[in-house]
């Protein structure tokens, strides 16, 4: 039996209990490092700092794994806090990378339909099972149709809770949940400014502008935030992979009295990705002939557009009382206009392409989050007590050109693109309202100096109109999801923690925005997870380690009804164990290491589909597009005055892209390098290398009959040179 497949627990628990015992006995640091910033120096504005990688924040408060403003050393969950300077010092330009290269267990499946940004965490995949937020507030996705936030250039810090979260965000989150955090307007000057050219015609321009408006005898009472990003390039596949994008956010802050803030904000994203959706396999492999050939045809298109604004009030009328409102409205706007499925033909040596596709997206989203905090005394011990309510309210619209079909075949090199055909245009398919309300309260007792209590629940009532506007039909349907959680933390020191959690999470049945008719009637998929796990700081800070195990079921899954394909049942189940660690570690002057494992062992336990006529049993199996195993690690060495080195290796498992596990997508390692050199004190000169070895490597894949059909492959090696100023 290999590794990946034996119970984890018989080998990781010995382990955890040695290394708990040995960072137990060195508990007793002092406060940790501050997320990643600009230093302040003087009245004059800023300056750049080499901020080292800052670990893994245990004390620094978040928002998303409780809304009681906890840190991760008082949460019983596993949370990973990424600062946005550290994604940006490491040449991470995009949510993803960050994301995948600095959590824990966290995977991408991007693809052009997956807007880029899918993710895998914990056995469970893609925007149903990993809800991603902006700033606290939940994407209703559908279809692919939310593609913002992108670009770490706005960020401030993305917050990763891992594990089932719907107590706090609602259903489709049993694998985890992504924060975003935006930068923030700010009282100090700041104005910085980067430059990034580099391989495959990339250019990049960013901007990042805040400070205090108005005279000084007004005091702080209004300040801003500008951040904008653009970038280009021609792109490593030809033909049509290409991309350009621009990204801006503007918050201004109006603070008339020290315990009222009010906070207006506009976020743009547009996107024109590369029309890239994958390389066909030759003989189960990618020929060194065709790796940068693209088979779409030659007007393609894939357009993103989003458009994001918010109102937030804050009101601290006493230091135990803290009341926030947010009032938002998103507008998305898609359109993909593209050939997705490329097949090498061993009968003519072809490449057949089909899936012709046309497809527009329209959504708004407006809605409401108010919640309220608490501090007091519960029966005479201390106590901590967050509520409120989230209502919104989702118009979306999908044309499409599902009833077209068709197939064209080019050679493998030395092909015409061709162009899409004119009569296989989108027309209008359907709409969807959606309405949702939830409600939802969390509490933190400390019942001793070194026990805390703390549970939490939410419950979500969305109904969904759908009109059909070809066929004139219409349904409509109304859900209940309930999650909730009780953790126990344990801190046997000030700076260390030993925790226990039971939480259960609900998952849609499908996306529900998009959900058709013959899905309407099955019920939500439910999830729980126990975990336990240890957090903690030693050597007077330098090192911060986290250690964790997990069991996550989750039931109600959807199979064909044996003997009619055309009808489906809810009879799967789908089971998760794993163990996580993760740790930043000082451990030299100079030296740093910041580094995470996830090891997992994940399988359908019940999962029949109707296959040519006879019953098929997915049962053991590795579910579509999880890895087993992930790891990164991060080594940085300040080797002089003013040049400090980065080297990232990444470990990621091999997958499967069907059901019976028979479509194999290899384990890949990959190396990236950064070295930066401090020019002045006010500027910084970075070399950039992705991917050092070239290494051949599948994001995620497609599959027919169990054999797979093409890979969307990962960045080659490339080259960039970025250039940051301040002033």
């Amino acid at each position: 039996m290999s590794l990946s497949k034996q119970p984890l627990y018989s080998w990781s628990v010995p382990f955890c209990g040695a290394l708990l015992t040995v960072l137990a006995s060195q508990a007793g640091a002092q406060d940790v490092v501050a997320l990643d910033q600009l230093s302040v120096e003087g009245e004059g504005g800023v300056s750049l700092t080499r901020a080292a990688p800052i670990g893994l924040n245990l004390r620094t408060p978040d928002r998303t794994a409780s809304r009681l403003g906890l840190t991760p050393l008082e949460t019983p969950a596993s949370v990973d806090i990424v600062s946005g300077e550290t994604a940006r010092l490491r040449g991470q330009d995009t949510i993803a990378e960050a994301v995948t290269q600095d959590a824990t267990g966290i995977t991408t499946i991007a693809a052009p339909g997956a807007r880029n940004g899918a993710f895998t965490s914990r056995g469970f995949a893609g925007p149903n099972s990993i809800q991603q937020l902006y700033d606290g507030t939940r994407f209703y996705v559908g279809a692919n149709t939310v593609t913002f936030p992108f670009d770490t250039w706005n960020v401030e810090r993305i917050e990763v809770l891992r594990g089932p979260s719907s107590v706090l965000y609602g259903d489709g989150a049993i694998g985890g949940v992504i924060n975003v955090v935006p930068k923030k307007p700010v009282f100090v000057p700041i104005n910085v400014a980067r430059a990034v050219i580099g391989t495959d015609g990339v250019a990049r321009l960013a901007l990042d502008s805040g400070g205090a408006l108005g005279r000084e005898e007004f005091g702080e009472t209004f300040a801003y935030r500008l951040n904008v990003s653009g970038n280009r390039a021609d792109g490593w596949i030809r033909p049509e992979g290409d991309f350009r994008n621009l990204a801006v956010s503007a918050a201004l802050l109006f603070q008339p009295s020290p315990d009222l803030t009010f906070t207006a904000s506009h976020d743009l994203g547009y996107q024109e990705p590369a029309r890239y959706w994958g390389t066909p396999l030759v003989e189960g492999r990618i020929p060194d002939l065709i790796r940068f050939n693209n088979y779409n045809v030659r007007d393609a298109k894939i357009t993103w557009a989003d458009n994001w604004t918010q109102f937030k009030t804050e009101w601290t009328p006493s230091a135990d009382i803290i009341v926030r409102n947010t009032a938002y409205r998103l507008t998305s706007r898609r359109h993909w206009l593209d050939t997705e499925q490329y097949i090498y033909n061993r009968g003519t040596g072809l490449v057949d392409r089909g899936d012709y596709l046309e497809i527009y997206h329209s959504q708004e989203q407006v809605g409401n989050r108010l919640d309220a905090s608490f501090k007091g005394s519960l029966f005479g011990l201390p106590n901590a007590f967050a509520v409120g309510f989230d209502v919104n309210h989702i118009d979306f619209r999908h044309t499409n050109n599902f009833y077209f079909d068709q197939t064209t075949s080019v050679p493998l090199t030395g092909y015409d693109p061709g162009y899409f055909p004119q009569n296989g245009r989108a027309r209008p398919a359907y709409a969807t309202q959606t309405s949702q309300a939830s409600v939802f309260a969390e509490d933190r007792v400390i019942l001793s100096e070194k026990l805390s209590f703390l549970t939490g629940v939410r419950l979500d009532v969305p109904t969904l109109h759908r009109q059909d506007l070809q066929a004139g039909t219409q349904f409509e349907k109304t859900y209940q999801a309930l999650g909730y959680r009780f953790g126990l933390v344990y801190n046997p020191t000030p700076d260390s923690a030993l925790y226990a959690q039971y939480s259960f999470a609900t998952d849609p049945v499908n996306s529900l925005i998009t959900l058709t008719q013959s899905l309407s009637n099955f019920q939500l998929a439910t999830g729980t997870q126990v975990e336990i796990g240890a957090k903690g700081l030693a050597f007077d800070g330098a090192l911060e380690w986290t250690v964790a195990g997990y069991r996550i079921v989750k039931d109600n899954l959807i199979s064909a009804v044996p003997g009619q394909p055309t009808l489906s049942t809810q009879v799967g189940s789908q089971s998760s164990q794993g163990f996580e660690l993760a740790l930043g570690w000082q451990f030299s002057p100079g030296w740093r290491l910041d580094g995470n494992l996830a090891l997992l062992h994940a399988q359908y336990d019940a999962f029949d589909q109707n296959v040519n006529g006879a019953t098929v049993s997915y049962a053991g199996n590795q579910p579509i597009d999880v890895p087993e195993r992930v790891a990164n690690l991060w080594l940085t060495w300040d080797f002089s005055r003013d040049w400090t080195a980065r080297v990232g290796l990444q470990n990621v498992g091999q997958v499967y892209s069907d059901f019976s596990n028979t479509a194999r997508r290899p384990a890949y390692n990959l190396v990236n390098l950064v070295l930066d050199h401090q020019v002045t004190v006010d500027s910084r000169l970075s070399l950039r290398v992705y991917n050092l070895f070239d290494k051949v490597y599948a994001i995620s894949g497609n599959a027919v009959n169990g054999v797979g059909t093409n890979w969307l492959l990962g960045r080659p090696r490339s080259v960039e040179v970025a250039y940051t100023v301040t002033w």
